[in-house]
């Protein structure tokens, strides 16, 4: 992804099959482009994904994609795979770790 694109969340929509999140990619050079990214309701309603989670779990995955395929990734929709959201798990499971153990320091 070119240090020029700038990747914005828009918002999402309930479908029957899952969650829609919508994003715009402005780049300096190209019209902005808007890319869907889907988690199926089963994730949710399994517990495997948090709904405030969910826009940047869909934004790693965009972004993703946009490095891999030099800012033109083959579609402008995208579904979140169990991969997807491991990948986001582990990458993020450091800082919950971290927060969870945390001492509050108290002030005398």
């Amino acid at each position: 992804m070119s240090k020029e694109a700038l990747v914005q969340f828009v918002g999402f929509a309930s479908k029957l099959r899952g969650r829609e999140y919508t994003f715009t990619v402005r780049e300096s050079s190209t019209e902005p482009r808007e890319f869907t990214l889907t988690i199926a309701n089963k994730a949710f309603n399994d517990h495997r994904v948090r709904y405030q989670d969910a826009p940047g779990i869909c934004s790693l995955k965009l972004r993703h994609e946009l490095a891999t395929h030099a800012n033109c990734p083959g579609g402008t929709h995208f579904d979140i795979t169990d991969q997807d959201l491991e990948d986001y798990r582990s990458s993020h499971a450091h800082r919950t770790t971290q927060w969870a153990h945390a001492r509050k320091s108290v002030d005398l």
